[in-house]
Parts: structure tokens; sequence; C-alpha cells
């Protein structure tokens, strides 16, 4: 949950700007000028992390496959840009009243536990620092 408005957590998932700062992490950054987003049903999604300390490239794409403002984001995403394997994110915020936003994500296409388990701490990360911008 998050104490922001809606519409002010959908900016952070279709803005560029406020993706790039808060998806890279502690340990990672986004560079805006490799944000890409065109956000509407079929557009596509392209961005690069450095991540680490080896500062390690990542070459995300993905395809947006459900836009409804400001409430559910559907979207591919894959860090292996020539492989036609790739995850679904769902998102769905839920205006909780009083200026509080309810946000879930599920992500499919992981291939075991393990990986689902790797993925839930990288994305706490991120949310924290979502979190933070937004109580700025």
């Amino acid at each position: 949950m998050f104490d922001a408005p809606r519409e002010r957590v959908w900016r952070e998932w279709t803005e560029p700007e406020a993706f790039a700062d808060w998806f890279g992490a502690a340990d990672g950054e986004v560079p805006l000028p490799t944000v890409s987003m065109d956000v509407r049903p079929g557009g596509s999604l392209r961005f690069t992390m450095f991540a680490g300390r080896e500062r390690r490239e990542i070459n995300w794409t993905g395809v947006y496959r459900e836009v409804v403002a400001p409430e559910r984001l559907v979207f591919t995403i894959s860090d292996q840009p020539d492989d036609e394997r790739y995850e679904l994110i769902v998102v769905v915020l839920t205006d909780l009243g009083d200026g509080r936003t309810e946000m879930l994500l599920e992500q499919r296409g992981l291939q075991s536990p393990e990986e689902y388990e790797g993925t839930r701490s990288g994305w706490s990360a991120f949310f924290d620092r979502m979190d933070a911008r937004l109580t700025r």
C-alpha cells in the first residue's frame, strides 16, 4: 500500500522519468535516455539497467498487453531480447480513499520457485524506492 493517490502511483509505472528512478533499486541504475515507453496495447517497452557494483548491463524489452489507466497495466518483459521467453507482469491499482492506493503485482512465466523467490527481493527493493518517491 502507498500513501499516494492512484493516479500518482500509475505515473510511477508509465512515465519514463519516474520509472527510471525507482526500477534500478539501490545497487542498480536505469539511465533515463535508455527508457522508451509506448504505453498503449501493443506498444513497446525498452530500457537498460546497470546492475550491481560490476555494473552488469541488462537490456530489457517488453510489450504492453493491457492499459486501463489508472487501474490496470499488463505487459511482457524479458532481459533476453533474442529469446522468445518472457515474463508477464500484471499491476492492479485500487483506490482505497484518503489518498491511499493498494498495488497488487502478479508475475508469471518464471521457471522455478527459486526464480520467483529471487525476484521477490528485487521487486521489494524497487517498491521501497517507489514508496520513498511517493512520500517525498
